[in-house]
C-alpha cells in the first residue's frame, strides 16, 4: 500500500507535538517485528523513521547510505539482523525510550 503524502504529514505533526505517540509507534514496530510480522513492523519502523529523524539524520548516526536504509524499510527490504539492531539501538537512544523483551505467561 503507497501512503500518500498527506497521510505522512499527519503522523508527522501528530509524531512533533505528542512524545507518547512518538513512543507506541516505535513500541508498536518492535513488538510486531518480535511477533514474526515483519512486513508491517517495517513499514511502521519506516513510518516512525520519516516521522522523526529522517532517513538522511539516521544514515549519519548508523553509518550506512540512506538509501540502503529507505530499501531495507520498504516493502520488499530484507534488513539484517545487526543493521535492524543498529537502527533500533539508535532510535531508542534518540527516543530516551528503552525495550526490553520479557516473558509472557
Amino acid at each position: 500500500m503507497v501512503l500518500t503524502r498527506n497521510f505522512r504529514e499527519t503522523v508527522k505533526a501528530r509524531a512533533d507535538r505528542d512524545p507518547a505517540f512518538r513512543e507506541a509507534l516505535l513500541v508498536e514496530a518492535v513488538e510486531l517485528l518480535l511477533e514474526g510480522d515483519v512486513e508491517t513492523g517495517k513499514a511502521v519502523l519506516r513510518n516512525y523513521i520519516n516521522a522523526t529523524i529522517g532517513f538522511e539524520e539516521l544514515a549519519n548516526e548508523v553509518g550506512s547510505p540512506s538509501k540502503s536504509l529507505m530499501r531495507m524499510f520498504s516493502a520488499k527490504g530484507n534488513p539484517r539482523a545487526d543493521n535492524l539492531f543498529s537502527v533500533i539501538k539508535h532510535l531508542q537512544k534518540m527516543t530516551g525510550v528503552h525495550l526490553a523483551v520479557g516473558v509472557g505467561t
